[in-house]
């Protein structure tokens, strides 16, 4: 685990402490980044397929990248919030296996380092909207990644900093139980990192098992036992994750993120990307907000 964290970067997007009350009410939010909250007043609610989490007062949470949730506030809430893309040259999340809101007890460590964050990154807060349908479009998340590149370069590695210092308080919180305990035998890892940087490519059960030397069945019921996911289906869900980015944070077309993701036709990228989101790209484009040419 700690050589793979090593190939990890973190981009900042926002960072702000604002205050809310019940106009924060949005539903099917799905982020291609990592949001942090530190709640210091009030509450809230985050809710996910599988659970709500109550936001309250004195508590770090993290929601990972890609997972589907409804942002709530009854009443009146403030928080620290701080949005961040992961990047890995392996392409593996290190939060792969619990894509679900985690909370942990905050303490004057991480006050204070939102607070360094706000002043070595000024104005970094949405400044349009709360609503995620209004603030994630393409044309903003490039402009924040050019931000990013403005800074000097201490503050840019200070902001880096910072950042994988909450990432490691989650990693290390008693929260975080991984569902995957059992280390990754290495031709499956192997195997994994070979997708999520050739996702462009046709990769078959039979090809991906060849590479490995393994029998196809065994190749196949070693990775389920590994991922929990069969090979192609694994593959599909990687495909449409990095489909979401590209529908995020780039101006590509339907065709190109079919493409680019190893879809052999729109259709049947389409239909793949419904089954795992429960949304057509088209859909997913309204609900978020995103503003990308549908040719």
């Amino acid at each position: 685990m700690s050589k793979r964290l090593l190939g990890h970067t973190f981009s900042l997007l926002h960072v702000d402490r604002v205050e809310l009350n019940e106009k924060w009410n949005y539903s099917n939010v799905l982020s291609p980044y990592f949001r942090v909250y530190y709640i210091d007043e009030g509450e809230g609610f985050v809710r996910t397929a599988k659970e709500e989490v109550r936001l309250e007062k004195g508590f770090l949470y993290l929601i990972p990248s890609f997972t589907l949730c409804h942002l709530r506030c009854d009443n009146f809430q403030r928080q620290y919030f701080l949005h961040f893309f992961e990047e890995s040259a392996a392409g593996i999340s290190i939060f792969e296996y619990n894509r679900r809101t985690i909370k942990i007890p905050a303490g004057p460590t991480d006050i204070a380092n939102f607070d360094r964050l706000l002043e070595i990154n000024p104005n970094r807060g949405i400044n349009r909207s709360d609503n995620p349908k209004v603030y994630e479009k393409n044309v903003f998340y490039r402009h924040y990644q050019e931000l990013n590149e403005m800074v000097s370069d201490a503050s840019y590695l200070e902001t880096q900093g910072i950042i994988m210092q909450f990432v490691a308080r989650f990693l290390s919180s008693c929260e975080f139980v991984s569902q995957n305990p059992e280390p990754i035998p290495l031709k499956i890892l192997d195997a994994i990192h070979y997708i999520q940087i050739n996702l462009k490519v046709d990769l078959t059960v039979s090809a991906l098992a060849k590479r490995a030397n393994l029998h196809q069945d065994y190749f196949s019921s070693l990775f389920l036992q590994a991922t929990g996911e069969r090979p192609l289906a694994y593959v599909q869900i990687k495909r449409i994750e990095r489909a979401q980015y590209l529908l995020a944070t780039t101006p590509l077309t339907y065709e190109a993120v079919a493409e680019e993701t190893g879809f052999e036709n729109l259709p049947y990228f389409f239909r793949i990307f419904k089954k795992i989101t429960c949304l057509t790209p088209g859909e997913y484009k309204k609900r978020n907000g995103l503003v990308i040419s549908a040719r």
